[in-house]
């Protein structure tokens, strides 16, 4: 990976942000996070080579390529091409020390079982925003032949031969679909995940999976069926873009009420975004198959009610910028949160700047203020990150925030394409 990433680790910095400066123009989305960690784990399926574009270049992608190289793969970071060397995958311990860091590796457990029969992969972390379990992906690989177990922190997982299975999940997890339909690819027969995650990045690893060889159809509804065959080959495949980093700067656009162009997007993929921007008032127009306009509405700008929910409902991944909006909307607003049970904590530090929001549960009441204020605030995770800077951009004077690792985490140059825009912000030592 390139040493951008590797600073980015290190980076002791804080972002200054001079907020009430009109956006206008154009802005670029990478490829998705959250398709690229899944496909990166999707890879080890193949016992060739593969070759991803659109990759984005982040620490959560740096983090993943570290746990690959640990497995055995030669890993490969150009200019957003990543090349993945599969064929001396020979290790069956996943790192604990970056595994800790990072949720996601832990899917890494499917494709290795379905490889070598054999997985051991240490309990996840991330961002601290709720307890996200992983009993569904080890009730799934049994169902699946696996032999599972949990000690001292680590899962052990092994199967001679995984078999095809009918598997229902009590909650239709992401990172299990994902998880279960990768091990299914090699398995033999067919395997049934009923109650399946529907968001596009399972879509995308589905589609990148085909593209291997491997059988599988219903992605993208609540059944999804594979068929296992023998064996992956190589291939190259280019990810979708991100939809969360697309919402991001329409929130942007709208909190700033300015007039901005988001390209490239999937209009399909964010149409609670959508939706809930004309409910306040702004103007949301899908101009091309990839592009999306947003710009001020006519009238005042109203708060909204907002849940989120599993795809196609609103994303748990655009509550808090949804949150730093509504907090500048007349009226009030409630956001319930029901996908994480710890993702309010950026409540504290929108209140820093002067919102008016009152917690009970996972509740939040928003009552619409004039204008927020610039202060120095915190960031708690990831999306709580965006939410300040999007708050930070809309607010009077100077806001200074800290916790950049989490910013860097999912947003690939965010300063630099806001600065594109027009922006007043700069990233400095702390």
């Amino acid at each position: 990976m390139t040493s951008q990433v590797g600073e980015l680790l290190k980076a002791d910095a804080v972002l200054r942000i001079r907020g009430g400066v009109p956006l206008r123009g154009e802005v670029a989305v990478n490829g998705a996070k959250n398709s690229a960690l899944a496909i990166m784990a999707g890879a080890l399926l193949c016992s060739q080579e593969c070759r991803i574009r659109n990759v984005p270049n982040l620490v959560d992608v740096h983090r993943m390529g570290q746990v690959l190289t640990a497995l055995g793969v030669k890993v490969r970071y150009d200019r957003g091409a990543l090349d993945l060397d599969v064929t001396h995958l020979h290790r069956s311990l996943a790192p604990y020390e970056v595994v800790s860091q990072l949720r996601a590796s832990f899917f890494v457990i499917g494709p290795l079982l379905a490889r070598l029969g054999v997985a051991r992969v240490p309990m996840p972390g991330g961002c601290a925003i709720g307890a996200r379990p992983v009993e569904l992906h080890v009730r799934g690989l049994q169902a699946l032949g696996a032999v599972v177990q949990i000690e001292h922190g680590m899962v052990h997982a092994y199967a001679r031969k995984l078999k095809g299975a009918s598997i229902y999940l009590d909650y239709p997890s992401v990172g299990a679909t994902e998880t279960l339909m990768m091990a299914a690819t090699l398995a033999e027969g067919e395997t049934v995940i009923e109650n399946a995650a529907q968001e596009p990045e399972v879509v995308d690893l589905a589609n990148f999976c085909r593209t291997m060889g491997a059988k599988i159809r219903g992605a993208g509804t609540k059944t999804i069926t594979v068929v296992g065959v023998p064996r992956l080959h190589s291939t190259e495949y280019s990810i979708i873009p991100d939809r969360i980093e697309a919402g991001t700067f329409m929130v942007a656009a709208a909190i700033t009420r300015s007039e901005v162009w988001i390209t490239p997007v999937i209009p399909e993929h964010v149409t609670p975004v959508i939706a809930k921007l004309n409910e306040i008032g702004f103007q949301v127009t899908v101009e091309a198959p990839n592009a999306v306009r947003v710009q001020p509405g006519a009238g005042v700008y109203v708060g909204t009610d907002i849940e989120t929910l599993p795809f196609p409902g609103f994303p748990t991944d655009m509550q808090a910028q949804f949150m730093a909006l509504l907090t500048l909307s007349e009226g009030s607003s409630v956001v319930t949160e029901t996908v994480f049970e710890n993702r309010l904590r950026h409540v504290a530090e929108l209140q820093r700047l002067g919102a008016n929001i009152r917690v009970k549960g996972n509740h939040a009441v928003i009552q619409g203020v004039p204008f927020l204020s610039g202060a120095p605030v915190t960031a708690t995770d990831l999306r709580a990150s965006a939410a300040l800077v999007l708050a930070g951009l809309a607010a009077q004077g100077e806001t200074v925030i800290s916790g950049l690792h989490h910013l860097d985490r999912g947003y690939e140059r965010l300063e630099e394409k806001l600065r594109g825009l027009g922006a007043d912000l700069v990233r400095v030592a702390a």
